[in-house]
């Protein structure tokens, strides 16, 4: 196998297996797709299959400034924009559903909106705003059944507009980094009492029972998932008893559901997390038994089908793709990759954006 390769997911050609990886760039003014936004997704069509950044489902998840939602018809007609561009270069686009549930600064949610949160359990660190610089994340309000209901039913909404008004070729659920569904896996953020906590299959509820919804709204092979064991992003425990338990349920479980590939996030290496205690993935890709997408520290063609070597379907493929846009040409002609300016990843105009 190689990653230049086609790939048949569910029922898209992809024209090769890398993958480009949801990635905040934080262009989004007042929260809405752009043309800017569309060029940039079109310049990077290459990818075999684009995933969007983290796009919040409802007003309730808007945690970062300037990340996009996608609740609103204006919002849904600017995915379409960016999925009509992406399109025309013959790329394939799936929109990354994120609800960042407590990680939030205050000021980057809209004034109707509420930090929800499995349970009133406040995570340390801070949030970036643009008018207040950093800020301490809040205390979230732990969600009511009726909350979870609702919230679910936003996940739905949204996935069904972006697939049927704006076009999307599906969408992702991240449930890794410790943004909401993360929240609701993880002992150290779900200390609730009821069916949706206390051991893994009930913290594995709200994700699996969403899963259910949006597949049957949208189509099995409309819908991947983000997952991130063994991750300790946003202050969820990185290790705990029955971490093993819980993702091979998961996997189990999602294959039941019949999406269409599971999302194994590694930041180990480079990104600073620990190392994965046992081999998580390849757990997950015999309970899965279909497309598993992974990666982390991919940074050249060799890095890239070493993933493939080691039994994994696709690669994702992150930074390298923020200053190369052309990245797949160049991974097939070997040139050496520019890097990319981090000062520049979420600030809101086109340098270091469209401008590379």
């Amino acid at each position: 196998m190689s990653i230049f390769q086609s790939y048949k997911l569910g029922d898209l050609a992809l024209n090769n297996r890398i993958v480009m990886a949801p990635m905040t760039r934080c262009r989004a003014l007042d929260n809405v797709p752009n043309n800017l936004m569309a060029e940039y997704y079109a310049q990077r069509a290459s990818a075999g299959l684009i995933i969007s950044e983290g796009t919040s489902p409802s007003i309730n998840g808007l945690g970062y400034a300037r990340i996009p939602g996608a609740y609103s018809p204006l919002q849904i007609e600017g995915w379409k924009k960016v999925a009509d561009a992406v399109h025309s270069k013959n790329g394939k686009f799936f929109v990354q559903l994120m609800h960042c549930g407590r990680i939030v600064g205050a000021e980057n949610l809209p004034e109707a909106g509420e930090v929800l949160a499995p349970s009133a359990v406040k995570a340390a660190g801070e949030m970036f705003t643009d008018t207040n610089g950093m800020v301490p994340h809040v205390t979230p309000k732990a969600m009511s059944l009726e909350d979870i209901i609702q919230t679910q039913q936003e996940f739905v909404d949204s996935a069904k507009a972006l697939v049927n008004r704006a076009g999307v070729d599906g969408v992702e659920l991240h449930a890794a980094n410790g943004y909401l569904l993360d929240q609701f896996l993880n002992p150290k953020s779900n200390i609730r009492e009821d069916d949706y906590g206390g051991d893994f299959k009930n913290r594995a509820r709200f994700v699996l029972e969403l899963s259910k919804k949006v597949v049957a709204a949208i189509g099995k092979g409309k819908v991947g998932i983000r997952i991130s064991p063994y991750g300790a992003m946003n202050d969820v425990d990185y290790d705990y008893e029955d971490l093993v338990d819980l993702y091979s349920y998961l996997a189990s479980e999602l294959r039941q559901i019949g999406i269409a590939y599971i999302h194994i996030v590694d930041h180990s290496g480079s990104m600073g997390a620990p190392n994965f205690k046992t081999d998580i993935k390849r757990t997950i890709k015999l309970h899965f038994q279909d497309t598993i997408i992974t990666g982390g520290d991919v940074n050249s063609v060799d890095d890239a089908e070493k993933v493939i070597s080691n039994g994994y379907d696709l690669v994702y493929i992150g930074r390298p793709f923020i200053s190369n846009p052309d990245l797949v040409q160049k991974f097939l002609d070997r040139k050496t990759l520019k890097d990319p300016n981090p000062d520049l990843f979420y600030t809101s105009g086109k340098e270091g954006y469209t401008d590379y």
